[in-house]
């Protein structure tokens, strides 16, 4: 069964899918996601907040969350 993992506002990924957390401080980690947008691979859970964790899936894909790293890595360790 997946292991799910509250994002924020509702939103579920499946963590055993998750390749890393970054925060989106550095500008190559918004160039990533400038990249996948363009390409169609960001999935976009902020609901209109700003973005402070992008997850890399194992399929490629980026999805942007408004929760901070520390708070996502808590939820995947309390599962």
């Amino acid at each position: 069964m997946a292991h799910l993992i509250n994002i924020g506002f509702g939103n579920m990924v499946n963590g055993d899918k998750i390749v890393s957390m970054v925060s989106t401080d550095a500008a190559p980690i918004k160039r990533m996601i400038q990249n996948a947008r363009d390409e169609g691979r960001a999935v976009d859970a902020t609901c209109g907040r700003r973005t402070r964790t992008v997850l890399v899936m194992e399929s490629g894909h980026l999805i942007l969350s408004a929760l901070t790293t520390e708070t996502i890595s808590a939820r995947c360790q309390e599962s």
